[in-house]
Parts: structure tokens; C-alpha cells; sequence
């Protein structure tokens, strides 16, 4: 028996450790990629579909492994066709790594309390007064198609602006305002709209198109309904409803805070970013 073991571990390289460990932290990583998705139960039906071929082939159940097989490789090429976003969102997660990141974010403390302070008070009025608002801040990965579907402006962030953009009336108010770091970059931009079919039904188009941009980018949604005047934040395709004023200024002040170059500004309030992950899309 020592033998056999001496045997065993004397084949065995110090790479081999790490082609574990490499091929574990993958399987780790897409778990976790794929976590409150559609994905998760795509997954479940592939273990089923495969645990059933294993299982007729041991039978001998040649008819139904046939078909088992072939449902196998027709869905490898289906699949890549329905789940094209969640395909595109991965590499985007890829790309956004430290090697590949652009310079967003490099804003000090004091722009960033001014920025928040603008958005906020524009927030604020738009809700007292229920007027409705879709506010996108751009993030790692660019967003420049959307831009181009509105008008550009490259304008300081300042709540004057923000609100005349948004005021009933106004000819750029039923698009979404798009800011990157200190500007307004462009106003009545057409958002795509979720796919999603398992949302609230009393979810407008204004929210719907908020989901659907952070389905295809790692933007983040600041959404006012123009029914009920209340607040939300879309992010990673969840969307958080009712916010207060507190929750919606902690998101907005991460999204510039997590992005600065040593990130350890933004210690505190990374929580609330990841809980947006996992929020249901509740009626109400």
C-alpha cells in the first residue's frame, strides 16, 4: 500500500496543483457570475439533461440516449443564442478588470459631495413632485451607442439643468439623461428595454428601460416614477424600489467612490451596491 502511494504522489507536479486551483477559481468565478440569474436554472436543466444520457447509456436505453444526445447538441448552439447577453455581460466582467479599465472616477471628495448634492436635490424635487426621471450613470463599460440615440451636451452636472431636462414639457424629458464622471454627456437617450418577463406588471416603460440598460453594461439606473413620485435604482438587472433619499445618495456617492483608483474610499458603502444584485422586482 505504500507503494502504491509513493507511486501516485511521485507523478504528481507542483503545475498540477495549479491546474486545479486555475480551473477551480473559473468554476468559482462563473458561479458566482451566474448567481440570481436566468442562468442558475439553465444550469440545473443542463445536470438533469446530462445526469438522464448517463443513465439511459447505462440502461441501455438506446432510443431515449439518442435523443437525449442530440438534445445536448442542438442546445450547446441554441444556447448561445438566448443567453447572448449574460454572454456579452461576462466578457464585459472580463474586460473590466484592472488591466482594462478606463480612468473613470478620479473625482476628489469635494466634486464628488458636490455632484451628489446636485443629483439629489434634483431627485428630491422630482419625486415631491412626481415628475418622472431616468438618470444613467456610466460606469466602466462604455455606453456611447445609447449616447448617440440623444442629444449630446457635455454640460456640468447641476440640478437646474437636471430638472429642466426632466420638467413635463420639456423636448428631452421622456428619454434618459446619460452622466459620465462630472457631465451631463447626453439627454433623451433611448434605452433597450428588459426582456425580462418576470417583472411587476405595474413596471412602466421608464423602469423597464432602466433594467435593460444595466442587463448590457455595468451602468447603474436612478429611476422617479412619474405615478407614484417614488424612488429606484437599477443595477446588474435587479431593480431596488422605494428607496429613501439616504439609500439613493449612499448608491450614487458608490458609484464614483468605488472607482477611484486605491478604492478604499468607498469601503462603507460597497454593501449597498452588492445588495442591489439580489433585490426582487416586488410590486408596489
Amino acid at each position: 500500500m505504500p507503494d502504491i502511494f509513493n507511486n501516485l504522489f511521485s507523478q504528481i507536479r507542483w503545475l498540477d496543483f495549479v491546474d486545479i486551483a486555475v480551473v477551480a477559481f473559473v468554476v468559482y468565478k462563473i458561479l458566482m457570475f451566474i448567481q440570481e440569474t436566468r442562468a442558475v436554472q439553465l444550469l440545473k436543466g443542463i445536470v438533469v439533461l446530462l445526469v438522464a444520457t448517463e443513465l439511459s447509456g447505462l440502461l441501455k436505453l438506446y432510443t431515449v440516449n439518442y435523443i437525449l444526445k442530440g438534445t445536448l447538441t442542438v442546445g450547446a448552439i441554441a444556447l448561445i443564442i438566448v443567453f447572448q447577453p449574460e454572454l456579452r455581460r461576462a466578457l464585459q466582467y472580463i474586460g473590466r478588470g484592472k488591466l482594462f479599465n478606463r480612468s473613470f472616477g478620479e473625482v476628489d471628495k469635494e466634486k464628488v459631495d458636490r455632484i451628489t448634492e446636485n443629483m439629489m436635490q434634483a431627485i428630491r424635487y422630482f419625486a415631491r413632485n412626481k415628475i418622472g426621471a431616468l438618470i444613467i450613470l456610466e460606469r466602466d463599460v462604455a455606453i456611447g451607442d445609447i449616447i448617440e440615440t440623444g442629444t449630446v451636451l457635455n454640460a456640468e452636472i447641476s440640478k437646474e439643468l437636471l430638472i429642466n431636462l426632466f420638467n413635463t414639457g420639456a423636448p428631452l424629458h421622456d428619454g434618459a439623461a446619460v452622466i459620465r464622471g462630472e457631465q451631463i454627456i447626453a439627454a433623451g437617450c433611448v434605452l433597450p428595454l428588459t426582456g425580462n418577463n418576470n417583472l411587476s406588471s405595474d413596471l412602466g416603460t421608464r423602469h423597464r428601460a432602466g433594467i435593460g440598460v444595466t442587463e448590457n453594461s455595468d451602468a447603474v439606473a436612478l429611476i422617479v416614477s412619474e405615478e407614484t413620485g417614488a424612488m429606484s435604482v437599477a443595477m446588474n438587472g435587479t431593480l431596488s424600489r422605494f428607496m429613501d433619499a439616504n439609500a439613493m445618495e449612499t448608491v450614487i456617492r458608490s458609484v464614483y467612490l468605488t472607482n477611484q483608483p486605491e478604492g478604499k474610499a468607498a469601503g462603507p458603502v460597497r454593501p449597498i451596491l452588492e445588495k442591489l444584485r439580489g433585490v426582487g422586482h416586488g410590486k408596489g
